[in-house]
């Protein structure tokens, strides 16, 4: 049965909308105008045509930032993925870990792509629930009111790889660089960090869990379902999707399943499309 982690009113969110400069070379965003709003965020998700894809100015709705995890389970990698209905785009996908940057960390968005990890990753051992840490700062423990948070053997996020090309806000690089995408579509540019998850060596009988947030009666509430766990371990070499509960395997059927546009081909800076199939990225990764 879902249990309920987390009840709250929305809060005053506001993100703020970018200018984008893109060469060959290097990427430069900028915040513009005034804050917006949730509501008003939305409204200017809307596509932009962008001719040249390597070099080009534009206007954006908002910044949003992704992290592409990493797990080393019994011998091979897994990268995390989970599942989200999106309302605005009337789809289902898998994706990264990912949100929206608030308008207060739109030049740190590391810290707001770690809190996306503490608040939608959960851990489960045998021992209680895992709390995390990034270098010498300690994750959030967004659900410490309805869960058991263990404070001693913390799982770790390390970074794994660094883009090739730098993104800067303003004339400041950003820690870590992150790949970067414009997503045409929604007129969004997207940062993604590619860090590694390391569990404590005397983690037993791991479960993994994804925890979203839904707007109900006004509210914004959180739940566990442990029937439904909707974070998915992928294997990158062969294309294969699996849960990982009580430290074993589980084999996923993955048809009819969708990727989000963070999986489509990108050119240059530019994303075009809205989702992909995941047996069509399948193919393009044995090719």
């Amino acid at each position: 049965m879902p249990r309920t982690l987390l009840s709250k009113l929305p809060g005053d969110f506001k993100t703020l909308p970018l200018r984008v400069e893109a060469s060959r070379e290097a990427l430069r965003y900028q915040s513009l105008g005034q804050p917006l709003n949730f509501g008003q965020m939305l409204a200017r998700r809307r596509p932009v045509a962008i001719d040249d894809p390597h070099t080009f100015s534009v206007e954006l709705a908002n910044l949003g930032v992704s992290v592409r995890l990493t797990l080393h389970w019994q011998g091979r990698d897994y990268w995390l993925l989970v599942r989200q209905r999106r309302a605005d785009r009337q789809d289902e996908v898998l994706k990264l870990i990912s949100g929206y940057v608030p308008a207060h960390e739109v030049g740190l968005p590391l810290f707001a792509a770690i809190q996306e990890v503490a608040e939608e990753c959960l851990i489960e051992s045998a021992d209680g629930w895992l709390a995390g840490r990034f270098a010498d700062a300690w994750l959030p423990t967004p659900y410490r009111g309805s869960l058991r948070y263990r404070s001693d053997r913390p799982f770790e996020l390390q970074p794994l790889s660094r883009a090739a090309r730098p993104v800067r806000c303003g004339t400041l690089g950003l820690t870590e660089r992150p790949h970067a995408y414009v997503h045409a579509p929604t007129a969004s540019l997207q940062l993604v960090y590619d860090l590694r998850l390391v569990l404590p060596s005397d983690c037993r009988k791991p479960s993994l869990y994804h925890v979203d947030e839904r707007l109900e009666d006004d509210c914004l509430v959180a739940r566990l379902d442990p029937e439904r766990p909707d974070l998915y371990l992928l294997d990158p070499l062969n294309g294969t999707l699996s849960l990982l509960c009580e430290g074993r395997l589980l084999p996923v059927d993955d048809r009819d399943f969708w990727l989000s546009e963070g999986f489509a081909a990108q050119e240059g800076w530019v994303v075009r499309d809205e989702r992909v199939p995941f047996e069509t990225w399948r193919a393009r990764r044995r090719a």
